[in-house]
């Protein structure tokens, strides 16, 4: 078995915390939740609303696979962090949805919970597999 990577992506937002972008293990690319932080000013405020939250935090997931040569189709399984999880799901579902063809959807858990770093609304990790 080959030693795991540690991925930093050029590009990418600047991590809010001690971690890499992504791991890769035999195949699987585990990548950190992203924030809603811009990836060209790290010091820019955190878009209003969970609806442009989600749409940057999807964007800089899609930048961290672009950095892998991977995309969002080769997500499996998904994780969804909302801090106002009755105000917002309905909402973050229907940006979230956009960008995966409905009869490819990976598999996912959604979380309410009370706060997030830079209190961003959203926060959205996942593991994606090598084909």
């Amino acid at each position: 078995m080959s030693a795991s990577l540690f991925h930093m992506i050029a590009g990418a937002p600047a991590p809010v915390a001690p971690f890499s972008h992504a791991v890769e293990a035999g195949g699987w690319v585990f990548l950190t939740g992203q924030m809603p932080s811009d990836p060209d000013d790290d010091a820019a405020a955190l878009p209003e609303g969970v609806e442009a939250q989600t749409r940057r935090v999807m964007d800089n997931l899609k930048l961290v696979l672009g950095g892998l040569d991977l995309g969002l189709e080769h997500a499996v399984s998904v994780r969804v962090f909302v801090t106002e999880f009755k105000r917002d799901y309905a909402a973050m579902n229907a940006v979230y949805k956009t960008y995966f063809p409905p009869d490819r959807l990976p598999a996912r858990t959604c979380v309410g919970v009370t706060g997030l770093a830079r209190d961003a609304l959203v926060e959205i990790d996942l593991i994606a597999r090598r084909p």
